[in-house]
């Protein structure tokens, strides 16, 4: 009765642990159990050390339907931490610790791979950030590795947990909010840091929660949740997780090093599929076929705003983010030449022909985004839309001039569209995100600037005009002051205002593309600048495989989550968003001689593959080669469907072009230095 009094009571948590050199001793730890239709209650737990001096158990005042162990081993300075909890009776758990720093709270910046970066400030207050609390705790698989680390800047170090175990399975819970309980086994733990007393706590446990909120869809926090899962009589469980900490000189050398040690500890394989690039342009290129659009006065591939129930083409037409419509033309009309289609080919340049004709604002800027059916063209311009569509133009016109075609026209419109770029670019490099026609400036984040470095390199080289050069490193410049050196990569993506993934994997894209078209120290300064935005871009890619629950589908079809990237702490799905950035990984394994950069590379073009729809295999797409873009790996949504599904609505305009650059290896190199 007694343990059944207890029972009713109590789930464990625990409390507040410090790390010191070798030895792993804990101070004020709790526990508690639950049983379905009451409340957690806490009680403290002492640890009393058994006689080889590094297991410790675990003991409340009162006796306990459970028998907790815990081991810590030291080795090249970290600790790994292994707890075992066994049940004498049946009972629902949930297990937890912390680990004081020692660092002031108010010093620190705090780094969550894929979703946290120094302290989310420049999320909204609807998103994960320190404007709405300074402590946080989350589900492991929201994390591209399931790692946490406080950087201290003040005495320069940086302490980390990181979870080691199998993740192999996960269960569905009936609600999302509060003390939940897990229908079956999960692998899905938590990590995070909070504020004790001023102090930097790492927090970690399992099975997962969140506090002091949930985040469960876009701008959308709901309150926290606490899961619980059962331990049958006689069954117990292990948990593992290590504990480092390492001396650094800033924030940006903390990713690095993490990046490297969540590397090292996961070492992600290349996913085995039997998916050839070939295969993969043959049943993308249906993309090109069925999307194709010659009913409106630019012609356009359709892949924005599909619902992925039917694939059906929309009245949209967009030139960049997400569309990708004239990338799509150069695509199709290269491998349409290459594979003898003329369908293709002839597609492919009744799009740039008609873009030439009719795509163009009165001021000569892209008309970026049409809606034929409502008759309308956003008046609002955004530098990278029209930085993508210059350097699809780019490729296009270098393409055309190796056949021995010249397109003057092309060339005199693009030339008119990169000096309004040198117009609009600002005293101190950067680029506004958004204007309009008249050169008014609606949205002055320069986080989007590295997007115009692309053309403006490209255009110095064809056309042989180093005003453009000039530009492009104007840019680079803003980037190394602005971005780089305050590891500060915010706002490329046009959906959200935050930090995310894409602002670092265009900035280390645009120093690459200069230190192609440079020489001696400049080249190797840019080659520096390119590696160290580099690590930003590769934090958010996955170096694990997120588990699934029966019955949600991208568990189901075996989907591995290693090297997919998450999207931005507003976005908290993973995507094929890559394009250049294998290339740009394979050279700097060249410049320095780093063998995970092009190691991991091989992970992303491998695992990318895994969603190919084809005849029998669609996964969830209803159109051949429609390859998906919402990924929803954890416990978020874009609005609908959740874990292990998409969003209904999807644009399969920027995914195809995305993997067809993955696809198609040495593009800038072969343009650049020839």
């Amino acid at each position: 009765m007694r343990l059944k009094r207890l029972f009713l009571g109590v789930m464990l948590l625990v409390g507040i642990v410090q790390v010191g050199a070798v030895n792993y001793v804990s101070e004020n730890i709790s526990v508690s159990l639950k049983v379905p239709g009451n409340n957690a209650k806490r009680y403290s737990l002492t640890l009393q050390k058994m006689q080889d001096g590094s297991t410790y158990n675990c003991q409340a005042n009162e006796e306990l339907p459970l028998l907790i162990t815990r081991k810590v081993t030291g080795k090249d300075g970290k600790q790994r931490v292994n707890v075992v909890i066994k049940a004498l009776e049946n009972v629902y758990f949930n297990y937890g610790e912390q680990v004081k720093t020692g660092y002031k709270h108010v010093d620190c910046q705090f780094y969550m791979p894929g979703f946290w970066y120094r302290r989310n400030l420049r999320s909204p207050e609807k998103a994960p950030s320190f404007h709405t609390s300074d402590s946080w705790l989350v589900r492991e698989d929201r994390l591209s590795t399931p790692l946490t680390a406080i950087f201290n800047p003040v005495n320069g170090k940086a302490m980390s947990v990181i979870r080691i175990d199998k993740f192999d399975k996960d269960a569905l819970v009936t609600h999302k909010e509060g003390e939940v309980i897990v229908s079956g086994e999960t692998s899905i733990g938590y990590t995070g840091f909070e504020n004790i007393g001023g102090v930097s706590v790492l927090s970690f446990g399992f099975p997962y929660k969140e506090a002091p909120k949930t985040y469960i869809r876009k701008l959308t926090l709901a309150p926290a949740v606490e899961a619980f899962q059962l331990l049958r009589k006689g069954d117990s469980i292990s948990l593992t997780w290590e504990l480092a900490e390492i001396n650094v000189a800033d924030f940006s050398e903390c990713v690095q090093r993490t990046w490297e040690y969540s590397y090292d500890t996961n070492r992600p394989q290349p996913v085995n599929t039997h998916y050839t690039v070939d295969r993969m342009k043959e049943v993308m290129s249906n993309f090109f076929v069925e999307s194709y659009v010659d009913n409106t006065s630019t012609h356009y591939y359709s892949g924005v705003e599909l619902e992925t129930a039917t694939c059906a083409s929309t009245d949209v037409a967009e030139v960049g983010f997400v569309g990708r419509t004239l990338l799509n033309a150069f695509n199709a009309l290269e491998y349409g030449a290459q594979q003898n289609r003329s369908d293709l080919v002839d597609n492919a340049n009744s799009v740039f022909d008609t873009y030439l004709q009719n795509g163009f604002s009165q001021a000569g800027f892209i008309n970026e985004v049409v809606h034929y059916n409502r008759e309308s063209k956003d008046p609002v311009h955004s530098i990278r839309r029209q930085s993508e569509g210059v350097y699809a133009v780019l490729n296009y016109l270098n393409y055309e001039k190796q056949q021995k075609r010249r397109h003057p026209e092309w060339e005199k419109r693009i030339k008119g569209m990169l000096d309004s770029f040198l117009r609009l670019q600002n005293a101190d490099g950067s680029f506004p995100r958004k204007f309009k026609d008249d050169f008014s400036i609606v949205d002055e984040s320069g986080g989007s600037t590295p997007s115009a470095t692309l053309p403006l390199v490209m255009a110095y080289k064809y056309f042989k005009d180093k005003r453009y050069l000039a530009s492009a490193k104007r840019t680079v410049d803003y980037l190394e002051k602005e971005l780089i050196t305050k590891s500060d990569y915010f706002s490329s993506t046009l959906d959200a205002n935050c930090e995310d993934k894409e602002a670092s994997l265009y900035a280390a894209t645009a120093t690459y593309y200069l230190a192609l078209v440079t020489k001696g120290t400049e080249r190797a300064h840019y080659a520096k600048l390119a590696k160290k935005a580099a690590y930003f871009a590769l934090s958010w890619y996955y170096t694990w495989d997120v588990p699934f629950a029966e019955g949600q589908m991208l568990g189901d079809i075996g989907l591995k989550t290693r090297g997919w990237g998450n999207v931005s702490v507003e976005n908290n799905h993973i995507d094929v968003f890559v394009f250049e950035f294998a290339d740009v990984l394979r050279w700097l394994a060249k410049e320095y001689n780093e063998t995970r950069f092009s190691d991991f590379a091989k992970v992303i073009s491998t695992s990318m593959r895994q969603l190919l729809p084809y005849e029998g295999h669609m996964c969830g797409i209803a159109k051949v080669g429609y390859y998906p873009e919402v990924v929803q790996h954890t416990n978020w949504d874009y609005g609908r469907n959740g874990k292990g599904y998409y969003n209904n609505i999807f644009a399969p305009g920027w995914t195809v072009a995305s993997l067809w650059e993955l696809f198609s290896p040495g593009r800038a190199e072969e343009f650049l230095q020839k």
